[in-house]
């Protein structure tokens, strides 16, 4: 188990935000933590600390008017550790290589996949094409809706008809690297992880997955671990005091391990 670190950013900023406040009209969310600093920053530290693997996520759509600030902080990112981090946000098979030009070690889709509710195949197709499927995450977040969790596209805004299950992790590992999958109901609140979904991924694991959504203490980075079977990651985002809250990286470190 690994920790993998996250530099989300909105409106320009590298930012915690609730994931399930964000809302594209207006550029809005609701705000856990603001940074000051630059995205370069956090991935230069990320790299100083050996911490590979992490994402970067731009939160606004390209149709934003923030959106070439955010687009701007995430080269800025990429460039000061080349290789290192991964990107998502708004990928297509038209930008994917852009990215990994840039200095992406992989590209994290969701909404270019996920169509009308449904897996494009022809657009896995298309991405494959343009970066090979050893660069491509794909963003399995989600969230409840009766007793099953669905896959959300367009930043965690709209329901796909697409489980997160064992069989939709089969079927779409043919196309990719990784999974990375937010549990949105919790996204950002600090309540606790979703253990349901930390059941699914930890029951199928043969990928690497990463898990992120509600980590609030060291007790939940120890659910994670046995409901995960030591084989899911995990990302840490608003709990952490790096970004305002008062989990230390190298504690939450220490756990992963």
């Amino acid at each position: 188990m690994r920790f993998r670190p996250c530099i989300d950013i909105h409106n320009g900023k590298v930012k915690q935000i609730v994931g399930s406040s964000l809302r594209d009209a207006g550029d809005r969310a609701s705000e856990n933590y603001v940074s000051e600093r630059g995205a370069d920053f956090y991935a230069r530290m990320y790299k100083e600390k050996d911490l590979s693997g992490g994402h970067i996520i731009l939160l606004n759509p390209q149709d934003s008017p923030y959106y070439e600030m955010t687009r701007q902080q995430a080269k800025k990112a990429l460039s000061a550790a080349p290789g290192f981090l991964q990107v998502g946000g708004g990928i297509t098979d038209q930008n994917a290589a852009e990215f990994i030009e840039a200095g992406a070690s992989h590209v994290i889709v969701t909404s270019f996949v996920f169509k009308n509710g449904r897996i494009s195949y022809t657009n896995l197709k298309k991405l494959v094409k343009a970066v090979g499927k050893e660069k491509i995450v794909l963003d399995l977040s989600c969230k409840k809706k009766d007793d099953d969790y669905y896959i959300v596209t367009d930043r965690w805004q709209k329901f796909t008809q697409v489980k997160l299950s064992a069989e939709t992790m089969d079927e779409l590992s043919q196309y990719c690297d990784e999974f990375l999958v937010h549990a949105a109901d919790v996204e950002g609140l600090q309540n606790g992880i979703e253990d349901s979904v930390a059941k699914i991924l930890g029951a199928w694991g043969k990928r690497p997955v990463t898990y992120a959504g509600g980590v609030k203490n060291i007790e939940d980075i120890k659910k994670l671990k046995k409901y995960g079977k030591g084989k899911v990651d995990v990302t840490v985002g608003s709990a952490l005091d790096l970004f305002g809250g008062h989990l230390s990286m190298e504690e939450v470190i220490k756990a992963c391990k």
